[in-house]
């Protein structure tokens, strides 16, 4: 035999295989000391870890754990490693760049804490050949693993860094604070400040406010706002990215709450805006920070900015209480009506209505489809059953099981108007599932959009 070793004929054999479990679950036993020994050599080789107080050093620590286990189950379940399973790296490259460590004392920290974790896995392999082996197969995973995580460790520091040293130099707080107060900026930094983020005071690009709040329950205790502080400056960099292709959004965090004040560009579309803050809030999430997030209709320049806020905290109050985004460009007056609505309100629906649709919905909710289908076909019943994907015939039969029950016609536009209404007030009434009464509308909202721009000549 070749002193080269085919991968496949040395992980194909089950005594490689059983060496290989063997291994790893070594080390997840031992992970807690492993990482002991990882810690205290990032200590003895990186003098700017040394340096530092009994927190930070029980944070590395804590940080070398985390990686160990992740890396030990991608390596468990033989499958790439994926930004989920390291998500913990963001808040962590926040706290070193916060504490003034280099970028190279870093990532040097990181590669020799996996410099341990490679040499204790060879160290367990032993010296027969199935062990040996069995090292040497899980060599390529545990490099590919070191890139990545180091790829978004550094870049996460540098994200934050750059946040940090425009935030030092406070032009993007005054400037905000300028904007809201219905201000102009006219001169010096401030000015410079607006006309980079494109807000300077003769612009009349349409642009939104967007207002977040963490929805974690507050916490007392100093780490606690330090973790809430972390979790805003984090949420504030990525909405600064939101608009995209290089531009820069207006994004600070103002005590209590983020304000971005995103400009859309030309040819951009506020509910393509929505998408993206709604994918920023997603992935937010995925590291453990849950936003509530507010968002204005478009307005016409800086000097509408007040009013744009004002509606960014209100429709705040829309968002379920586990987190999640209300936009009011992707509501219609008519559902922004129905969300605010109060019991006066739904005591005006004939009860026939209100017991229907109570049972529709407990049913799976076809004969609300179907209302909803004959609205948006414009009173077309062949159109509504297409997009039903039900035949005409089916429809017919649940317009008259509409009528005998509620007495309402769907080919009269004040009846139709009315059902119309006792759904969106249905929608929008809260349920043990706090996302259904949002989700609802802004569905709605957006097959409306639909609708619309299937109608467009093209």
């Amino acid at each position: 035999m070749s002193g080269r070793f085919s991968t496949e004929t040395l992980t194909g054999t089950e005594a490689v295989r059983a060496q290989r479990a063997r291994i790893l679950a070594e080390l997840l036993d031992n992970v807690h000391d492993l990482a002991d020994a990882g810690a205290a050599a990032i200590r003895a080789e990186v003098p700017t870890y040394a340096a530092q107080g009994g927190d930070f050093h029980a944070d590395v620590r804590d940080q070398v754990v985390r990686h160990y286990r992740a890396k030990l189950a991608v390596l468990l379940e033989e499958r790439p490693v994926t930004a989920a399973d390291i998500a913990f790296v963001r808040r962590a490259a926040m706290r070193r760049a916060r504490a003034g460590v280099p970028l190279a004392d870093y990532i040097n920290a990181y590669r020799i804490g996996q410099r341990l974790f490679w040499e204790s896995l060879v160290e367990r392999a032993g010296p027969t050949p199935a062990g040996r082996e069995a090292a040497l197969s899980l060599a390529v995973a545990q490099m590919r693993y070191c890139d990545f995580a180091s790829t978004q460790a550094a870049y996460a520091y540098m994200e934050f860094q750059q946040y940090a040293a425009a935030e030092s130099v406070r032009e993007s707080r005054g400037l905000l604070e300028t904007l809201l107060a219905g201000g102009t900026p006219t001169r010096g930094r401030e000015l410079a400040a607006a006309q980079a983020h494109g807000l300077a005071p003769d612009a009349r690009t349409p642009l939104l406010v967007a207002v977040a709040m963490l929805v974690e329950a507050p916490v007392t205790e100093a780490a606690g706002l330090n973790r809430d502080a972390e979790a805003r400056h984090a949420a504030c960099a990525a909405l600064a990215r939101t608009v995209g292709n290089g531009a820069r959004t207006l994004s600070v965090v103002r005590q209590s709450e983020i304000v971005a004040v995103p400009v859309l560009g030309p040819g951009a579309e506020a509910g393509e805006l929505c998408d993206r803050l709604q994918a920023v809030v997603g992935s937010l999430a995925g590291e453990g920070i849950r936003l509530a997030l507010g968002v204005s209709t478009p307005v016409a320049g800086p000097a509408q900015i007040p009013q744009a806020y004002q509606e960014a905290r209100a429709v705040l109050d829309f968002v379920p209480e586990e987190g999640g985004v209300a936009a009011l460009p992707r509501l219609t007056p008519f559902q922004y009506l129905a969300l605010r609505a109060d019991d006066t309100a739904r005591h005006l629906v004939d009860p026939r209505i209100t017991a229907l649709l109570e049972e529709d919905r407990a049913r799976g909710g076809v004969l609300t489809a179907t209302i909803r289908a004959f609205a948006a076909a414009d009173l077309n019943l062949r159109t509504a059953a297409e997009r039903l994907q039900i035949h005409p015939n089916t429809a017919q039969y649940r317009m008259r099981r509409i009528q005998q029950r509620t007495g309402r016609s769907l080919r009269s536009i004040n009846d139709l108007v009315e059902l119309l209404v006792a759904i969106a007030l249905q929608d929008a009434v809260p349920t043990n599932d706090g996302r259904e009464r949002l989700a609802a509308v802004t569905d709605e909202g957006r097959r409306r959009a639909d609708v619309r721009s299937s109608h467009e000549p093209r």
